[in-house]
């Protein structure tokens, strides 16, 4: 069988990412119904080596859904609350907002701590919230804010929440297989996280990664979902190695494919890749006289909000046509009180993509005259 020749794009977006050729290959496999033994085998290979990227598998298990990393968002805030319990939110960017309107859709009892969508988290008022709010029970918040590129400090917040006995939640949608994270130490007792960004799989597959004695303790509550109840579908898993629904074939094995790819790098690497390609992007910005959103110290070097060219001439749709045509996919902004852009240097990619980015972008500021 001949293979068609896969053409290169680079995806500057903050996911679904490049992948590599290996990785979209890795989907083209004899058909095969999702209830076979072997296919049980490859969903508990990815669970148990996907858990071993932030925690001991003893003590930590991985449960997928088929679906958007919101998807499993939703199942873990949708699941772990009990009726009578109470969450603080920290809202400090548009996925921060996203959890609360999920709690509100399933009425559960809310307190929203609002922070800067582009300065740290003020420890000190966040701990005042805590300590003057009656019957909190959980807290969640992002890793990295990805409308923004700002990275919080889950450890220190794991701090709080280990002092106050509090159970800790963690959106790492776009930390997770590149900011390395130990969910023991950091205190997380459940962590969201998807298939399509830094470990560089196929979208379609999102995982719940928890603590088994925090899990266990969920099982008595009332179901407030039937697909994404997180407790049930860890609950079959473990007695069939099988989802409770049909879950996305093909995908799992480009995970598994990437899994393994992410093994062969180490996160601590792959970090170390997307950490150079963000400090060209910067230097590139820089000498162009472009500014950004979030000061170095409190980057994330993953995802760049950058401030629009100031000038009439500008237009980002057009913008990002430019770029499309010769192979480059550009993110609009999604911060409401500034007019930016985004480009992440997440997947497949390196410094000389960034490199070549940066030399399509001076050509595209020369033709509407920006300086």
């Amino acid at each position: 069988m001949s293979i068609k020749q896969i053409t290169r794009n680079v995806l500057l977006n903050p996911g679904p990412a490049t992948t590599t050729d290996t990785v979209k290959f890795a989907q083209v496999i004899p058909d095969i119904c999702p209830r076979e033994k072997e296919f049980g085998d490859l969903m508990e290979y990815c669970a148990t080596e996907i858990t071993r990227f932030v925690g001991d598998p003893k003590d930590y298990a991985t449960v997928f859904f088929g679906g958007s990393g919101t998807a499993t968002v939703e199942a873990i805030l949708s699941s772990v609350i009990p009726e009578n319990g109470k969450i603080l939110i920290i809202d400090n960017g548009a996925y921060g907002k996203r959890m609360c309107q999920i709690t509100s859709a399933y009425k559960i009892d809310t307190l929203v701590f609002k922070s800067s969508s582009i300065e740290p988290i003020d420890l000190k008022n966040l701990e005042d919230a805590i300590r003057n709010e009656e019957g909190l029970t959980h807290l969640a918040m992002i890793h990295h804010e990805t409308t923004t590129g700002l990275l919080n400090d889950i450890s220190a917040i794991g701090e709080l929440c280990a002092t106050y006995k509090i159970q800790f939640i963690v959106d790492s949608m776009s930390g997770f297989a590149a900011i390395p994270v130990d969910m023991k130490s950091m205190n997380i007792d459940y962590l969201a996280a998807s298939s399509n960004k830094n470990i560089q799989g196929m979208a379609g597959i999102g995982f719940a990664i928890c603590s088994k004695t925090a899990l266990e303790k969920t099982k008595e509550i009332a179901p407030r979902t039937l697909y994404l109840n997180l407790y049930a579908q860890y609950a079959y898993f473990e007695k069939t190695h099988q989802t409770r629904f049909t879950p996305p074939v093909q995908t799992f094995y480009a995970l598994k494919q990437a899994i393994l790819e992410t093994m062969e790098e180490s996160i601590e690497k792959r970090y170390e890749r997307y950490s150079q390609s963000w400090e060209t992007l910067l230097n590139g910005l820089e000498g162009l006289g472009l500014k950004y959103l979030i000061d170095k110290e409190y980057h994330s070097k993953i995802i760049t909000s950058i401030i629009e060219p100031d000038t009439e001439k500008y237009d980002f749709n057009e913008m990002h046509d430019f770029f499309f045509e010769k192979g480059f996919t550009i993110y609009p902004g999604k911060v409401s009180n500034y007019d930016t852009f985004r480009i992440s240097n997440i997947g497949q990619i390196d410094k000389r993509d960034i490199e070549a980015f940066l030399s399509v972008l001076e050509t595209y500021l020369g033709k509407i005259d920006y300086r």
